[in-house]
């Protein structure tokens, strides 16, 4: 009883606080948008047109986008957004090999190129002449089970099965572009979106044991990216996970439901809102009142943040 009656003061704290950043005339608002449109929204009719629909609705000023495979300068040029694709500089960008890719409704700055562009890059977003670095994300779906709890296995050995597969190996991979910039962040602050295809260990939890067979997991994929700063904007706003579970992976019919898109933030930004959308593919999606045919398999998130005074700039050493 006693932690129920924490955690409302403490929802009723954020609420109160959240409010008063929002009706400050002066804070600076940033929404941003992480989502995976599967086959750059192809495998349904005229889908690129349909994920030009739900970006309409959701309005967002900056797009983290993940399966773009050519459809990105047609959904740019539709919505008025600038359009980085996270490839080789000079790589046509309807080439729809591409995975990853940026829109923004603020100019540009410098890119920022990985040596794994199909699963980090990223670029400066100039907002009234502040940079924000800001990152596209996917990362491989190996090692995966629809119900982890269900193997019979401790957490421990849940992390070395985890550790085994091609996930982790990538993420190791850009561990050191991740650090570069996080390092910076308090004078550039930075965001990190996309398809993390991992559970986090912020929903297998104390609060979340009896779901879980009273596992405790501490998922490294999310895990590695908390010891380095970076905060999940979704459990920020929402930190009980039984209350908003935040699902972007549903499979009909099976048990198979996950929270594995997310949007990361570091440096002198504040969640204030943080939706995630969920329908499944072919079905309709609800938003604003309007029924819009859902393109992907994946979810989507949408994070508003007020930009706090950012301090002299540090660049990434």
């Amino acid at each position: 009883m006693q932690r129920i009656i924490l955690h409302a003061f403490f929802v009723a704290f954020l609420l109160l606080h959240t409010n008063a950043w929002a009706q400050t005339p002066d804070v600076k608002t940033l929404k941003v948008m992480a989502w995976n449109i599967l086959h750059g929204g192809n495998d349904l009719p005229e889908g690129p047109d349909r994920v030009i629909d739900i970006i309409r609705e959701i309005n967002p000023d900056v797009i983290l986008m993940v399966e773009t495979y050519g459809s990105g300068p047609h959904i740019a040029e539709t919505l008025g957004y600038r359009f980085h694709l996270i490839a080789p500089e000079g790589t046509d960008p309807d080439d729809d090999s591409v995975n990853l890719s940026i829109y923004s409704k603020y100019p540009f700055g410098k890119r920022i190129d990985t040596g794994y562009p199909f699963y980090l890059g990223g670029r400066e977003v100039l907002v009234d002449g502040r940079k924000i670095n800001v990152f596209s994300n996917w990362f491989y779906y190996l090692p995966w089970e629809d119900a982890p709890e269900e193997m019979g296995k401790s957490a421990q050995e849940l992390l070395v099965w985890e550790a085994a597969g091609k996930r982790t190996e990538m993420i190791q991979n850009v561990l050191p572009y991740l650090r570069k910039y996080a390092a910076a962040a308090d004078s550039i602050p930075m965001i990190l979106g996309g398809d993390m295809n991992s559970p986090s260990h912020l929903d297998w939890s104390e609060e979340t044991q009896a779901r879980h067979k009273g596992l405790i997991v501490p998922w490294y994929a999310t895990k590695v990216l908390a010891d380095m700063g970076l905060r999940d904007s979704f459990r920020e706003v929402h930190p009980n996970p039984n209350w908003h579970p935040g699902i972007t992976w549903d499979v009909k019919g099976k048990t198979d439901s996950h929270r594995i898109d997310y949007i990361f933030y570091k440096g002198n930004l504040k969640p204030l809102a943080s939706t995630s959308y969920m329908a499944y593919f072919g079905e309709n999606l609800r938003i604003n009142g309007k029924e819009l045919p859902y393109p992907s398999d994946h979810g989507l998130l949408v994070t508003t943040f007020a930009l706090e005074s950012f301090p002299q700039e540090r660049s990434p050493q």
